[in-house]
């Protein structure tokens, strides 16, 4: 009896079939002696923390359109698969699961984190190569790679000192964004500003020679002793006459200068900026320009250090608290009001 063809088209059976002969047949796995020019792609390793999006889907059809139609120009092609460690995201995937068992990082030590790490990637880090592997994608799974496979691993400390030694990339100080949940660096796009309800504090910084003062406007009390100059706008008419003075930093007692920049936004609170180059990517930028000096007062804990003066060793929400009630006594404080602004996050 002759079989009969389903009504629509049913492409798991089919799908699998084709994807099972591939692979057994080494169809997309090519020799480096094959003839043809040779043609190569890498995946850009998608994060092992998740799964595949729509956006990985369109990425990998158009690579996939790229490799097949090379081949059928007589290309010896290599379109090479992996993942990415994603070494936060998968961080904070097994804390979240550590947490669920009333433990944390710091409990398990260094050694056994890293091998509950590793084992959440053994359960859960091919998923998306399955959903790869799923879009028919014509990969050689023969030379499937993760990046911190040993091998890859040696290749970038080969490259990176080899960029060192060439003197093409050196270490130097700057100003990063830094989790001290974490205690790690974190890429710009690693960062969610969220808008938040905060505080404008308006604070007084008398000249040093007794003559005025010069009323800063600012949402992070607890960096004035890391301060090291006010900055204004130089057509800014209200502050004409005080450039290039100097001003004592409230409580702290040290005189720093006032500058001007066009940075300044004038209209934003009272004009007159604070400038902590430690604290805030702008400020750091500023101080470069201005040759200003960089006073570091916040550790990778998130609390104050020795350079924060009375305030060392308090978190810097306590710092922040303490120096506003500081302020207020020393009678500098000219006001304050609500504010909502971002806020980055880890």
């Amino acid at each position: 009896m002759a079989e009969t063809l389903p009504k629509g088209y049913e492409p798991k059976d089919v799908e699998r079939r084709w994807r099972d002969h591939w692979e057994n047949s080494g169809t997309f796995t090519p020799s480096p002696d094959a003839p043809g020019k040779a043609y190569s792609i890498v995946i850009p390793p998608p994060n092992v923390t998740g799964a595949l999006h729509i956006g990985h889907a369109l990425n990998l059809t158009l690579i996939d359109v790229l490799c097949r139609h090379a081949r059928q120009k007589g290309r010896n092609v290599l379109w090479i698969p992996g993942t990415d460690h994603a070494g936060i995201s998968t961080q904070n995937v097994v804390e979240r699961a550590l947490a669920k068992e009333g433990l944390s990082r710091r409990d398990l030590g260094r050694e056994a984190f890293v091998e509950r790490v590793w084992q959440w990637r053994a359960d859960y880090g091919h998923r998306i190569l399955g959903q790869i592997a799923a879009l028919g994608c014509s990969v050689d799974w023969s030379r499937l790679r993760f990046t911190l496979d040993d091998g890859l691993s040696a290749a970038v400390r080969k490259v990176f000192v080899q960029l060192y030694n060439e003197g093409l990339i050196y270490r130097g100080d700057y100003i990063i964004n830094w989790c001290s949940r974490c205690h790690t660096a974190l890429a710009d796009d690693e960062v969610e500003h969220e808008d938040q309800p905060g505080r404008l504090w308006k604070v007084a910084y008398r000249l040093a020679d007794g003559d005025g003062e010069i009323v800063i406007a600012t949402t992070r009390p607890e960096t004035i002793p890391g301060d090291t100059a006010v900055c204004v706008h130089p057509e800014d008419e209200r502050y004409a006459g005080l450039v290039g003075r100097r001003v004592v930093v409230p409580v702290l007692g040290r005189e720093i200068p006032v500058i001007a920049d066009a940075y300044v936004d004038r209209e934003f609170g009272t004009g007159a900026l604070k400038v902590t180059p430690c604290h805030d990517h702008n400020d750091w930028l500023l101080g470069q320009r201005h040759h200003l000096e960089f006073l570091q007062v916040m550790d990778e804990d998130g609390r104050m250090k020795a350079e924060a003066g009375p305030y060392a060793g308090l978190s810097k929400e306590e710092c922040r608290a303490r120096i506003v009630a500081d302020i207020e006594s020393a009678g500098l404080a000219r006001g304050e009001e609500p504010l909502a602004h971002a806020v980055g996050r880890c």
